[in-house]
């Protein structure tokens, strides 16, 4: 919607794991030299962990893409599953066929796949995102993967990522073995309140206009402590000033519109409420508990933004309504005060030559294209409309200061109505002559 009016190419705070908007922040590039570290060193298991919104998808798709290129790679993203479904999908996922197989079949095919690729000397690799899902059982399951190993290397790199709920799932007693084998253990933490404007500055450009909002510099608190720090939180709150300023057709943006925005969408209670109570339903939902929320939101907000800026289209259209027709008004007093000053000049001549004067502007009556040249010409002579009373004589130099004082004059001819009566209708200068020059000057 706004893309045009800011000169982007995208849009730069869309809420989608895009590695190309990765802001790296001092805790990002930390975590992602910690992962590029357990990868390279054939880590066993590797645990990633970070709220609700803090870019764990789009770090593991950064690391996908520049870091995990020689590697075989498999990814699940459904946890709320049993140990075989859970097997299925990681064997589906590295190609391997699943048909009807039970566990054990399922387990064998594991192995043998991946000492083929450990022959060949390619790293697997498997990510399990939204891992906090994961019952206790499925998690020793997960364990029991990572006994397949070779006495200098482990077979398959695990890495586990998660929301912090997932390191109080580990810390139950009964995981202890999982726990002692996990190398490495990161956790992504919110921006702080000094990287807010660069990571919005940062996004802009990666968008295409890094100057496209003028954001004054005590904004930037004012969004952290809105936001805390989560760059999603940051993307919805900058989409709606975005929209905001797009509407307001503005590129400034100050500390009232942020806490405007703010209220409009009751911002603490959507998105901070319900994780200060603690209410374990909302948690679960996670990321998508957060999506559904802004969807909601995004489409009240834009038909709130768009109704503005229509109302404020239409007053413009009714202000230049109003505009055009003061200039009416005034090409009428215009043409008023030139027919009075043809009667005026007409009225201070002599009576000598006022039939030469009629004839001639009966005559270029006549001759003017009229529709209703014929409804005139068929009234009788002695009709008391073709018994134009005597008009004094105009001189030369009277009509050709009438003629030059000004050159934009409004040409007015007749149309007959479907009733018979006829009407004056204003012609532009260019269709036709002006018909002061007809009536003073006649035909050439």
């Amino acid at each position: 919607m706004y893309k045009s009016f800011f000169n982007f190419r995208r849009k730069p705070f869309e809420l989608l794991p895009n590695p190309d908007f990765l802001y790296p922040s001092r805790s990002h590039k930390k975590v992602l030299s910690y992962l590029d570290y357990g990868i390279r060193e054939h880590s066993g298991f590797i645990l990633l962990t970070g709220e609700v919104g803090t870019g764990k998808t789009t770090l593991i798709r950064e690391l996908i893409k520049k870091h995990l290129r020689n590697v075989l790679l498999a990814r699940v993203f459904h946890t709320k599953v049993e140990s075989q479904q859970l097997l299925a999908m990681i064997n589906a996922d590295f190609g391997l066929d699943i048909g009807d197989k039970d566990k054990p079949a399922l387990l064998r095919d594991l192995q043998e796949f991946l000492i083929e690729q450990y022959a060949k000397r390619c790293p697997v690799v498997l990510i399990i995102d939204e891992a906090q899902n994961l019952s206790k059982s499925v998690l020793e399951e997960v364990r029991m993967l990572s006994n397949l190993e070779t006495e200098n290397s482990k077979l398959l790199h695990i890495i586990l990522v998660g929301q912090p709920e997932l390191r109080r799932v580990l810390s139950d007693p009964d995981l202890l073995q999982l726990r002692q084998r996990i190398q490495i253990i990161c956790n992504i933490e919110p921006l702080a309140e000094g990287e807010i404007e660069h990571y919005i500055r940062y996004r802009l450009e990666a968008a295409g206009n890094r100057d496209a909002l003028r954001i004054a510099a005590e904004c930037f608190p004012i969004i952290h402590s809105y936001t805390r720090g989560i760059p999603r939180l940051i993307n919805i709150l900058c989409d709606y000033v975005l929209l905001d300023a797009f509407a307001n057709e503005t590129h400034e943006v100050g500390p009232g519109m942020i806490h405007e925005i703010a209220q409009d969408l009751n911002f603490n209670e959507q998105y901070w409420q319900s994780t200060a109570r603690g209410v374990p339903e909302e948690q679960d939902k996670g990321d998508g508990a957060v999506d559904a929320r802004f969807n909601q939101l995004s489409r009240q907000g834009i038909l709130l933004k768009i109704d503005r800026r229509l109302q404020r289209l239409e007053s413009r259209q009714v202000s230049q309504l109003q505009t055009l027709n003061g200039e009416l008004r005034r090409i009428f007093e215009t043409l008023n005060q030139r027919v009075d000053a043809i009667c005026q000049c007409m009225a201070g001549g002599g009576n000598g030559s006022a039939s030469a004067v009629s004839n001639r502007a009966t005559d270029s009556r006549l001759a003017f294209p009229n529709p209703g040249r014929e409804k005139m010409a068929s009234l009788p002579v002695d009709s008391k409309i073709m018994q134009a009373p005597p008009q004094p004589l105009v001189t030369d130099s009277e009509k050709r200061a009438l003629l030059t004082c000004d050159p934009n004059v409004i040409d007015l001819t007749e149309e007959v109505l479907e009733d018979g009566s006829i009407s004056s209708v204003l012609e532009h200068k260019e269709k036709s002559r002006s018909w002061f020059k007809r009536l003073l000057l006649g035909n050439p």
